[in-house]
């Protein structure tokens, strides 16, 4: 197992949500992440997330930016309007390489740094560990 930075309130592991409509990759990334000793949950809505955000209260999130009914930059906007979440560490992770500038202006002003599928298991590690190393102000 990897070398999981513990959040100092509880000693227990990091905790992560991964939303993202397609099952292949919540399983691969949930799995890659367990793997590595962080506490994993996984969403296949925008909607699901954002319940297992407000129940488990994750350290950091790894969202899908295409899904169906509610984007994850509506869930974004949703997470950062909820007291006690607004400054979760989020990476929004798309294989749209064409963003228009609106979307991601809004994306960075939300404070949620933007990755490109595929991720590789060292590049999901090193998007974990980075964002947990985010100081988080809420």
């Amino acid at each position: 197992m990897g070398d999981v930075s513990l959040p100092p309130e509880t000693g227990s592991p990091s905790r992560i949500l991964i939303v993202d409509d397609d099952i292949s990759v919540t399983d691969t990334f949930s799995r890659m992440l367990r793997l590595e000793g962080y506490e994993v949950w996984a969403a296949l809505s925008a909607d699901e997330g954002l319940s297992l955000a407000q129940s488990h209260r994750p350290h950091a999130v790894i969202l899908d930016l295409r899904m169906p009914l509610t984007s994850g930059l509506q869930f974004l906007r949703a997470i950062r309007a909820i007291p006690g979440l607004t400054g979760t560490p989020v990476a929004i992770v798309t294989g749209d390489y064409y963003l228009d500038e609106a979307q991601a202006g809004e994306i960075r002003a939300l404070g949620a740094q933007l990755r490109y599928k595929p991720l590789w298991l060292e590049e999901l590690v090193a998007l974990a560990r980075e964002l947990l190393s985010v100081p988080v102000r809420d």
